[in-house]
């Protein structure tokens, strides 16, 4: 509904009387988040609509609706971390609730600053307030990066566009590094918002679960601080983002940076030295350390991961492509998870079986694109729902008749909602085995407990090792193993847990010895 105003009096908008407002806030149900987060977001609507309102009248609206929202958002983003145990239709109420709160939010901090930008007098009215405004504006920007990023979609235009803006106003005004409480409690500065935006627009997001995304966006505000800003590139500040376009921030060489007025280099600066120093300790101890605040409990190795991840992508030397792609076009089928590539391994080798049921869970995915070390696939638009980082698939493409292994390593939708997936190829052909204690299966009267695996690797390495997919949670990689492979039993000793999934282990053993 438009603003009106009668002879310079009071606004005729329902939310101009700030008492109203904080009725309204009262009233949102306590335990019904997406509820509050709908209601707030409508307010919000409103307000933004609302013409002739004064600043500092504006502001207050807002920041009572902002601080209102503040448990129920927190809520929401931890609820939307068990999407494993959601329906799609619930995942996506969660999502557009909280996406739609945060771009709302950011649009009514947003036009605080443009009539901050056209009033230089409006200023002097918000004074104190000023460098929370645009840090809160900052913020919200960065949540609605972060919740797009959660839904595997490039970050909108626009975005960046008003990032730029908004910290070229705090250059402007020169409050940028002037420390502000931006929320009751918690202490930053613009530059530090800014800076997170930053460096969460280079973590490479698409290679992370929903759980990993969290823990890196919570790795990058811990460690805000001692993130980097400066006008050229150097050591531990090798990205740019130039204010003045409405484009992602890039890696840059000293070499091939070009200087403008807008451009700013920023980098991880000293929270590289310090993840290097975290992951060891993290991997010693097998716990993350008090002094690392991630605001929550998570798995420890979870957290590694995370933290691995951040310190190769905000190095200045970023991961390359170990292969070049080649442009292909083929279909492949897929299945999903430990026990559904173990069943079309075992009706491969029985050919005499019908399994309509296996054959009903299967995919059909086109193959764009493929490298030494895997493919590009693009995934039907109805089907899917269970994809995400760190999957197991088994792949067996339209020549073959053997099935193969892969995991996928990233997800990206474009511009038309079209999803694509990176998959690492583990094996082009697996072969299932079964596995017993050692001992159990070679002497008499042994109680066997034999359960079924995949062998990656067809020969032993040159360390004698190789690469199964076991069961997770069997144990069978805790302990010396008989491995039975078409009528052949081997000893085997557990060595390195190269991975684990929701089902399944991916780990090395090294063969002693053929028995028998």
């Amino acid at each position: 509904m438009a603003l009106t105003l009668f002879g310079g009096g009071k606004p005729d908008h329902p939310l101009a009387d700030i008492k109203h407002v904080r009725k309204l806030v009262s009233g949102l149900p306590p335990n019904d988040s997406v509820k509050s987060l709908s209601d707030v977001t409508t307010w919000l609507d409103s307000i933004n609509g609302a013409e002739g309102l004064r600043l500092e009248r504006r502001y207050e609206v807002i920041d009572v609706l902002d601080q209102a929202a503040t448990n129920h958002a927190r809520k929401l983003g931890d609820v939307y971390q068990a999407t494993q145990r959601l329906q799609k239709f619930e995942e996506n109420k969660l999502w557009t609730a909280a996406s739609e709160f945060w771009k709302l939010l950011g649009d009514a901090y947003g036009r605080c600053i443009e009539q901050l930008w056209s009033d230089a007098g409006a200023a002097a009215t918000v004074k104190k307030e000023l460098p929370a405004i645009v840090a809160r504006a900052l913020r919200a920007l960065t949540m609605q990066m972060k919740w797009t990023l959660l839904s595997y979609s490039p970050v909108d235009v626009r975005v960046w566009g008003e990032v730029g803006r908004h910290y070229f106003f705090a250059e402007n005004k020169e409050i940028a590094t002037a420390p502000v409480e931006i929320y009751p409690g918690e202490q930053s500065t613009v530059q530090q918002e800014f800076l997170k935006a930053m460096m969460l627009g280079v973590s490479a997001n698409h290679g992370l679960n929903p759980v990993q995304q969290e823990i890196a966006a919570r790795t990058a505000a811990h460690f805000a601080k001692v993130f980097t800003l400066q006008l050229q590139p150097g050591p531990g500040c090798s990205f740019c983002f130039d204010l003045s376009l409405r484009e992602p921030p890039v890696h840059v060489t000293q070499e091939g940076f070009k200087p403008s007025s807008t451009a700013r280099c920023f980098g991880a600066g000293g929270a590289i030295a310090a993840l290097n120093a975290l992951i060891p300790e993290i991997r010693q101890h097998d716990r993350v350390p008090a002094g690392f605040n991630l605001g929550g409990n998570f798995d420890s190795d979870l957290v590694l991961s995370a933290l691995q991840h951040l310190a190769l992508h905000w190095s200045d030397q970023p991961p390359a492509r170990r292969s070049e792609r080649r442009r292909i076009a083929m279909q492949l089928t897929v299945v999903h998870g430990f026990q559904a590539l173990l069943r079309a391994v075992e009706l491969l080798a029985d050919d005499t079986s019908l399994d309509f049921e296996h054959a009903a869970a299967t995919e059909s995915w086109v193959i764009e694109n493929v490298s030494g070390g895997g493919f590009g696939a693009i995934i039907p638009p109805v089907m899917g729902d269970w994809i995400k980082v760190g999957t197991l698939l088994g792949l067996q493409a339209d020549a073959t008749q053997s099935w193969g292994a892969g995991i996928i390593r990233r997800i990206v939708r474009d511009e038309s909602r079209q999803r694509r997936v990176g998959i690492q190829q583990l094996a082009k052909a697996v072969i299932p085995v079964q596995l017993a204690p050692a001992g159990s299966v070679s002497q008499p009267g042994a109680t066997r407990t034999d359960d079924s695996a995949l062998l990656l690797s067809t020969t032993p390495d040159k360390h004698g090792e190789i690469s199964l997919l076991v069961r997770s949670g069997s144990g069978m990689r805790d302990h010396a193993l008989e491995m039975n492979v078409r009528g052949k039993r081997y000893h085997l000793l557990p060595r390195s847990l190269i991975e684990s999934g929701d089902d399944y282990e991916w780990a090395t053993f090294k063969v002693t010895q053929q028995v028998g």
